[in-house]
Protein backbone atom coordinates (compact mmCIF):
# COMPACT_ATOMS: atom_id res chain seq x y z
CA UNK A 1 0.00 0.00 0.00
CA UNK A 2 1.43 3.17 -1.09
CA UNK A 3 2.38 6.08 1.82
CA UNK A 4 1.33 9.97 1.43
CA UNK A 5 -2.04 9.15 1.21
CA UNK A 6 -5.26 9.01 2.69
CA UNK A 7 -7.59 6.42 1.52
CA UNK A 8 -11.75 6.90 1.87
CA UNK A 9 -13.02 3.38 3.11
CA UNK A 10 -13.35 2.15 6.63
CA UNK A 11 -10.32 1.83 8.41
CA UNK A 12 -10.55 -2.14 8.47
CA UNK A 13 -10.52 -2.58 4.96
CA UNK A 14 -7.51 -0.17 4.79
CA UNK A 15 -5.78 -1.81 7.41
CA UNK A 16 -5.97 -5.24 5.68
CA UNK A 17 -4.25 -4.45 2.93
CA UNK A 18 -1.01 -2.77 4.73
CA UNK A 19 1.86 -5.21 5.54
CA UNK A 20 3.02 -6.98 8.38
CA UNK A 21 5.07 -5.13 10.68
CA UNK A 22 5.85 -2.04 8.17
CA UNK A 23 4.26 0.93 10.18
CA UNK A 24 6.29 2.86 12.58
CA UNK A 25 4.39 4.77 14.66
CA UNK A 26 0.49 5.00 15.32
CA UNK A 27 -1.75 7.67 16.76
CA UNK A 28 -4.99 7.89 16.37
CA UNK A 29 -8.78 9.92 17.82
CA UNK A 30 -11.18 7.24 17.34
CA UNK A 31 -15.11 7.89 17.48
CA UNK A 32 -16.22 8.53 21.04
CA UNK A 33 -18.77 6.19 22.54
CA UNK A 34 -22.30 8.12 21.47
CA UNK A 35 -20.77 11.60 21.42
CA UNK A 36 -21.12 13.69 18.35
CA UNK A 37 -23.62 11.28 16.37
CA UNK A 38 -24.60 14.55 14.12
CA UNK A 39 -21.46 14.88 12.82
CA UNK A 40 -20.23 11.37 12.55
CA UNK A 41 -21.02 8.09 13.42
CA UNK A 42 -21.03 7.19 16.96
CA UNK A 43 -20.54 3.88 18.60
CA UNK A 44 -22.83 2.59 21.33
CA UNK A 45 -21.08 2.20 25.00
CA UNK A 46 -21.79 -0.93 25.35
CA UNK A 47 -20.87 -2.11 22.16
CA UNK A 48 -17.24 0.04 22.00
CA UNK A 49 -14.46 -2.74 23.11
CA UNK A 50 -16.22 -4.95 20.34
CA UNK A 51 -16.38 -2.64 17.95
CA UNK A 52 -12.81 -1.47 18.36
CA UNK A 53 -10.98 -5.05 18.95
CA UNK A 54 -10.93 -6.27 15.59
CA UNK A 55 -9.18 -2.91 14.79
CA UNK A 56 -6.84 -3.03 17.97
CA UNK A 57 -6.02 -6.40 16.40
CA UNK A 58 -4.62 -5.28 12.64
CA UNK A 59 -2.83 -2.19 13.76
CA UNK A 60 -0.48 -4.47 16.20
CA UNK A 61 -0.26 -6.77 13.26
CA UNK A 62 0.90 -3.52 10.88
CA UNK A 63 3.36 -2.52 13.67
CA UNK A 64 7.06 -2.79 13.68
CA UNK A 65 7.89 -4.51 17.13
CA UNK A 66 9.78 -1.71 18.04
CA UNK A 67 6.88 0.80 17.04
CA UNK A 68 4.19 2.68 19.40
CA UNK A 69 0.58 3.41 19.49
CA UNK A 70 -1.05 6.34 20.94
CA UNK A 71 -4.31 5.97 21.30
CA UNK A 72 -6.53 9.27 22.34
CA UNK A 73 -9.49 8.82 23.80
CA UNK A 74 -11.68 9.91 27.01
CA UNK A 75 -14.68 8.05 28.57
CA UNK A 76 -18.03 9.89 28.36
CA UNK A 77 -20.60 9.93 31.51
CA UNK A 78 -24.10 8.59 31.12
CA UNK A 79 -26.55 8.84 33.76
CA UNK A 80 -24.39 10.76 35.84
CA UNK A 81 -21.36 7.98 36.11
CA UNK A 82 -18.59 7.76 34.29
CA UNK A 83 -18.17 4.93 31.51
CA UNK A 84 -15.91 1.75 32.42
CA UNK A 85 -15.40 1.08 28.24
CA UNK A 86 -11.95 2.71 28.00
CA UNK A 87 -10.74 0.28 31.30
CA UNK A 88 -12.29 -2.64 29.57
CA UNK A 89 -10.82 -1.51 26.46
CA UNK A 90 -7.32 -1.61 27.98
CA UNK A 91 -8.00 -4.85 29.65
CA UNK A 92 -9.06 -6.56 26.65
CA UNK A 93 -5.94 -5.36 24.41
CA UNK A 94 -3.36 -6.51 26.94
CA UNK A 95 -5.28 -10.19 26.38
CA UNK A 96 -4.74 -9.72 22.50
CA UNK A 97 -0.55 -9.16 23.47
CA UNK A 98 -0.21 -5.54 23.56
CA UNK A 99 1.67 -4.12 26.82
CA UNK A 100 0.15 -0.76 27.61
CA UNK A 101 3.42 1.08 28.55
CA UNK A 102 2.29 4.03 29.79
CA UNK A 103 -0.74 7.16 29.94
CA UNK A 104 0.09 10.52 28.96
CA UNK A 105 -3.17 13.21 29.73
CA UNK A 106 -3.41 15.77 27.82
CA UNK A 107 -4.54 18.77 29.47
CA UNK A 108 -6.99 21.10 27.57
CA UNK A 109 -5.34 24.51 28.56
CA UNK A 110 -8.46 26.49 27.09
CA UNK A 111 -11.63 23.74 28.00
CA UNK A 112 -14.62 25.88 28.01
CA UNK A 113 -16.28 26.75 31.19
CA UNK A 114 -19.51 25.19 32.33
CA UNK A 115 -21.60 24.53 35.52
CA UNK A 116 -22.32 20.98 35.87
CA UNK A 117 -24.24 19.75 39.04
CA UNK A 118 -21.99 16.71 40.28
CA UNK A 119 -18.15 17.45 38.14
CA UNK A 120 -16.41 20.18 36.94
CA UNK A 121 -15.53 21.06 33.27
CA UNK A 122 -13.87 18.09 31.43
CA UNK A 123 -10.08 19.76 30.63
CA UNK A 124 -8.30 16.34 30.44
CA UNK A 125 -8.26 13.12 27.60
CA UNK A 126 -6.33 10.55 27.47
CA UNK A 127 -3.75 9.44 25.58
CA UNK A 128 -2.56 5.90 26.00
CA UNK A 129 0.43 4.08 25.08
CA UNK A 130 0.64 0.94 23.81
CA UNK A 131 3.69 -1.38 22.28
CA UNK A 132 4.48 -4.93 21.44
CA UNK A 133 7.56 -5.34 23.47
CA UNK A 134 9.62 -3.88 26.25
CA UNK A 135 12.31 -2.00 24.08
CA UNK A 136 10.63 0.40 21.63
CA UNK A 137 11.88 3.42 20.15
CA UNK A 138 12.09 6.57 21.86
CA UNK A 139 13.55 9.77 21.53
CA UNK A 140 13.38 11.66 24.30
CA UNK A 141 15.74 14.72 23.58
CA UNK A 142 13.44 15.87 20.96
CA UNK A 143 11.12 16.53 23.49
CA UNK A 144 12.74 18.26 26.00
CA UNK A 145 11.45 21.03 27.80
CA UNK A 146 13.60 24.90 28.93
CA UNK A 147 14.70 23.79 33.51
CA UNK A 148 12.28 26.66 34.79
CA UNK A 149 14.06 29.58 36.80
CA UNK A 150 14.18 27.22 39.40
CA UNK A 151 17.09 26.44 38.67
CA UNK A 152 18.93 29.53 39.09
CA UNK A 153 18.97 29.40 42.88
CA UNK A 154 18.57 25.83 43.78
CA UNK A 155 21.75 24.56 41.43
CA UNK A 156 23.51 27.70 42.70
CA UNK A 157 24.86 26.35 46.03
CA UNK A 158 24.93 22.53 46.30
CA UNK A 159 24.91 20.72 49.78
CA UNK A 160 27.22 17.31 50.41
CA UNK A 161 23.94 15.82 49.75
CA UNK A 162 22.83 17.05 46.81
CA UNK A 163 25.60 15.86 44.75
CA UNK A 164 25.51 12.05 45.92
CA UNK A 165 21.65 10.09 44.80
CA UNK A 166 20.19 11.01 48.34
CA UNK A 167 17.07 8.92 49.40
CA UNK A 168 14.06 10.12 50.57
CA UNK A 169 13.51 11.12 53.64
CA UNK A 170 9.86 9.30 54.40
CA UNK A 171 11.73 6.21 52.97
CA UNK A 172 9.64 6.61 50.04
CA UNK A 173 12.18 4.82 47.42
CA UNK A 174 12.77 7.75 45.74
CA UNK A 175 16.16 9.22 45.63
CA UNK A 176 17.55 12.00 42.76
CA UNK A 177 21.16 13.77 42.72
CA UNK A 178 20.79 17.38 42.24
CA UNK A 179 24.00 17.78 40.76
CA UNK A 180 23.35 16.15 38.00
CA UNK A 181 21.42 18.99 36.73
CA UNK A 182 24.02 21.66 37.08
CA UNK A 183 24.83 23.47 33.74
CA UNK A 184 21.90 21.94 31.90
CA UNK A 185 19.08 24.18 30.13
CA UNK A 186 16.63 21.64 29.19
CA UNK A 187 15.24 18.72 30.93
CA UNK A 188 12.64 15.86 30.14
CA UNK A 189 9.35 16.71 30.31
CA UNK A 190 6.35 15.11 32.21
CA UNK A 191 3.75 12.86 31.14
CA UNK A 192 1.22 15.67 31.06
CA UNK A 193 0.97 17.90 28.14
CA UNK A 194 -0.63 21.07 28.44
CA UNK A 195 -2.08 22.28 24.85
CA UNK A 196 -4.79 23.85 24.25
CA UNK A 197 -7.48 22.29 21.78
CA UNK A 198 -8.18 23.01 18.41
CA UNK A 199 -9.69 26.85 17.91
CA UNK A 200 -9.52 27.01 14.16
CA UNK A 201 -12.98 25.62 11.78
CA UNK A 202 -11.41 22.62 10.18
CA UNK A 203 -14.51 21.11 9.46
CA UNK A 204 -14.50 18.79 12.28
CA UNK A 205 -16.23 18.75 15.40
CA UNK A 206 -13.51 16.82 17.63
CA UNK A 207 -9.98 17.34 15.75
CA UNK A 208 -7.40 17.43 17.84
CA UNK A 209 -4.57 20.03 17.96
CA UNK A 210 -1.80 19.66 15.48
CA UNK A 211 0.66 19.98 18.54
CA UNK A 212 -0.80 16.65 19.96
CA UNK A 213 0.48 14.53 17.50
CA UNK A 214 3.75 16.58 16.61
CA UNK A 215 4.71 16.15 20.30
CA UNK A 216 4.76 12.39 19.95
CA UNK A 217 5.47 12.01 16.09
CA UNK A 218 8.81 13.88 17.80
CA UNK A 219 8.79 11.53 20.78
CA UNK A 220 8.32 7.94 18.84
CA UNK A 221 9.87 8.48 14.94
CA UNK A 222 12.56 9.99 12.68
CA UNK A 223 12.39 11.68 9.52
CA UNK A 224 11.26 9.12 7.05
CA UNK A 225 9.41 6.86 9.24
CA UNK A 226 5.77 6.41 8.46
CA UNK A 227 3.29 7.33 10.55
CA UNK A 228 -0.82 5.87 10.87
CA UNK A 229 -3.83 7.26 11.63
CA UNK A 230 -6.91 4.81 10.72
CA UNK A 231 -9.06 7.43 11.34
CA UNK A 232 -7.73 10.73 9.60
CA UNK A 233 -10.99 13.06 10.11
CA UNK A 234 -9.36 16.33 8.83
CA UNK A 235 -5.91 15.58 8.30
CA UNK A 236 -3.82 16.74 11.25
CA UNK A 237 -1.70 13.91 11.82
CA UNK A 238 -0.76 14.00 8.15
CA UNK A 239 -0.38 17.73 8.53
CA UNK A 240 2.12 16.94 11.53
CA UNK A 241 3.81 14.47 9.66
CA UNK A 242 4.94 16.37 6.54
CA UNK A 243 6.14 19.53 8.86
CA UNK A 244 7.73 16.69 10.31
CA UNK A 245 9.29 15.05 7.37
CA UNK A 246 7.92 11.78 7.83
CA UNK A 247 5.41 9.51 6.20
CA UNK A 248 1.53 9.68 6.44
CA UNK A 249 -1.12 6.95 5.61
CA UNK A 250 -4.49 6.38 7.17
CA UNK A 251 -8.19 6.12 6.09
CA UNK A 252 -11.61 8.37 7.22
CA UNK A 253 -14.68 7.44 5.39
CA UNK A 254 -16.33 10.28 5.79
CA UNK A 255 -16.62 12.15 2.43
CA UNK A 256 -16.90 15.46 3.78
CA UNK A 257 -13.57 15.30 6.20
CA UNK A 258 -11.58 13.40 3.50
CA UNK A 259 -12.41 16.07 0.67
CA UNK A 260 -11.29 18.55 3.22
CA UNK A 261 -8.21 16.79 4.61
CA UNK A 262 -6.71 16.73 1.06
CA UNK A 263 -7.78 20.24 0.66
CA UNK A 264 -5.43 20.97 3.93
CA UNK A 265 -2.73 18.15 1.96
CA UNK A 266 -2.76 20.66 -0.76
CA UNK A 267 -2.23 23.57 1.08
CA UNK A 268 1.09 22.49 2.83
CA UNK A 269 2.13 21.21 -0.63
CA UNK A 270 1.34 24.64 -1.51
CA UNK A 271 3.20 26.35 1.13
CA UNK A 272 6.29 23.77 0.85
CA UNK A 273 6.96 25.44 -3.04
CA UNK A 274 7.77 29.32 -1.60
CA UNK A 275 10.71 27.54 -0.85
CA UNK A 276 13.48 25.76 -2.29
CA UNK A 277 13.73 22.03 -1.17
CA UNK A 278 16.82 20.31 0.38
CA UNK A 279 16.18 16.90 0.17
CA UNK A 280 15.03 14.20 -1.80
CA UNK A 281 12.08 14.13 1.04
CA UNK A 282 10.66 17.93 0.23
CA UNK A 283 10.69 17.31 -3.09
CA UNK A 284 8.70 14.52 -3.12
CA UNK A 285 6.30 15.40 -0.65
CA UNK A 286 6.35 18.76 -2.40
CA UNK A 287 4.56 16.59 -5.28
CA UNK A 288 2.35 14.02 -3.41
CA UNK A 289 0.72 16.66 -1.33
CA UNK A 290 -0.78 17.97 -4.45
CA UNK A 291 -1.98 14.62 -5.69
CA UNK A 292 -6.00 13.90 -6.61
CA UNK A 293 -6.75 17.54 -7.63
Amino acid sequence: MKVDQIYQQDCLEMLKKIKNNSVDFIITSPPYADNRKKTYEGVPIDKYVQWFLPISAELKRVLKPSGSFILNIKERTLDGERGTYVLELILEMRKQGWLWTEEYVWHKKNAFPGKWPNRFRDAWERCLHFTKQKRFKMYQENVMVPMGNWAQKRLKKLSDTDKIRDESKVMSGFGKNISNWVGRKTAYPSNVLHMATECANVNHSAAFPVSLPTWFIKLFTKEGDVVLDPFMGSGTTAIAALQLKRHFLGSEKNTKYYKYALERIKEIGRESQKTKPNTNFNKKHRSIALWQE
